[in-house]
């Protein structure tokens, strides 16, 4: 099983998950999350918003998908999220064990 982590820009959120609506998760998160990445504070298009003028508002989309079907979902994120601008956000794919709970006995 793989975890796929989106940062993406906020507006694109919806998109993103219609996109992926039919794909074959095994889970799905979303949050709020704000950050930069080698933007830093170039921040024009936002201008004097309640934000940081060092952080950008984003969204985190943490999926967790079977390993065979994990290379499909990235490309399907890259198709929708991709703007060609900067700050279109990163993917991360990493290993991921499920672990099962069992109720204790006591």
């Amino acid at each position: 099983m793989k975890q796929i982590i989106a940062i993406v820009k906020p507006y694109l959120a919806e998109k993103i998950l219609t996109a992926l609506r039919r794909a074959p998760l095994e889970a799905l998160n979303v949050q709020e999350v704000k950050g930069h990445g080698r933007q830093k504070s170039y921040l024009d298009e936002y201008g004097d918003t309640e934000y940081s003028h060092a952080f950008l508002p984003k969204v985190e989309i943490t999926l967790w998908v079977d390993d065979a079907r994990a290379e499909e979902v990235v490309r399907k994120l890259i198709d929708v999220a991709r703007t060609g601008r900067i700050g279109d956000g990163k993917i991360m794919m990493l290993p991921s064990e499920e672990i099962s709970v069992v109720p204790s006995s006591d």
